[in-house]
């Protein structure tokens, strides 16, 4: 099966090169050049444009950092064009509810299949190949590239026929994280200003009550003040926050605490921590409790 791959950024270029280890070929994109010799050194073909990683392509993935790069690069630089008809594009990006219907339209006016999937899992988890694919899509669609999914992801979670089912759960599920990093950040701020080792706090917490991923994960972070590397940008995250809050304000469904982390995002925005990790977001509760 020849495979295009466009976005060979932190998630993306582990994810290509698990696909070319397992003996697929592969023809990637990036806009910087790095990544793409990376890749190329495991075998994979590099591709001077767009276009050129979906030509002669069955399967097409995106792995592009938000909406208008996705646009730019699937809409204006001649990929659609370049498919043949009855490819597939499977984007695995986390886009915008609205992106991803309107993408889905314009492959089928096309006669080109669009497959949503979405995945949850850092950079360390796409290493290993053990990510959780969050994918909605024609069912043939889905099961044609599922062996593509079986090399980069433990699971497949399918939620429906229409790709914007699988965005509006990505969304849904990160602003879940966004939520654990914000609640982490004041309840240890909360026993921090009684005396308790913020440490020694999330320690118990995310060994216990809360022994989940996302709050283990964020929570060592929070506890480390470990915030470079950036596994995950905390701009990203705003930039899903807001997505998150546009899906629901599509389906009229209130989202309360979700304005509260909008509004925390653009405080550790206004004080230059974007380019840090997620985890930085505690920073803010620390600052309005004068504990930083």
């Amino acid at each position: 099966m020849q495979v295009g791959f466009l976005g060979l950024g932190t998630m993306g270029l582990p994810m290509a090169a698990n696909l070319v280890k397992a003996g697929y070929r592969v023809r990637a994109w990036n806009r910087s050049q790095e990544p793409v010799a990376r890749v190329a050194a495991l075998g994979a073909e590099p591709a001077a444009a767009p276009a050129e990683a979906a030509e002669g392509a069955e399967v097409l993935i995106a792995m592009l950092a938000d909406d208008e790069a996705s646009r730019d690069v699937l809409l204006t630089q001649g990929v659609l064009e370049a498919l043949a008809r009855g490819a597939v594009l499977v984007n695995m990006a986390t886009v915008s509810v609205a992106f991803t219907r309107d993408l889905a339209a314009e492959h089928k006016a096309r006669g080109l299949f669009y497959v949503a999937a979405p995945v949850l899992g850092r950079v360390n988890v796409a290493e290993a190949g053990q990510l959780n694919i969050l994918a909605a899509g024609d069912a043939t669609q889905l099961d044609r590239v599922q062996p593509l999914f079986d090399v980069l992801g433990q699971k497949t979670w399918r939620f429906g026929d229409r790709p914007e089912q699988a965005a509006a759960v990505k969304l849904a599920a990160n602003f879940m994280i966004a939520s654990a990093i914000e609640t982490m950040a004041e309840a240890a701020t909360l026993a921090s200003g009684h005396g308790v080792a913020k440490a020694a706090f999330l320690e118990m917490l995310t060994s216990t009550i809360f022994a989940a991923p996302p709050y283990k994960g964020y929570g060592a972070a929070i506890a480390e003040e470990r915030f470079e590397p950036a596994g995950f940008k905390l701009s990203l995250g705003l930039k899903d926050v807001r997505l998150a809050l546009a899906a629901a304000d599509a389906v009229n469904v209130p989202l309360p605490f979700a304005g509260v982390l909008r509004d925390n995002h653009l405080d550790a925005l206004a004080h230059g921590e974007g380019h840090l990790d997620w985890a930085a977001l505690s920073r803010v509760a620390e600052r309005r409790a004068a504990q930083k």
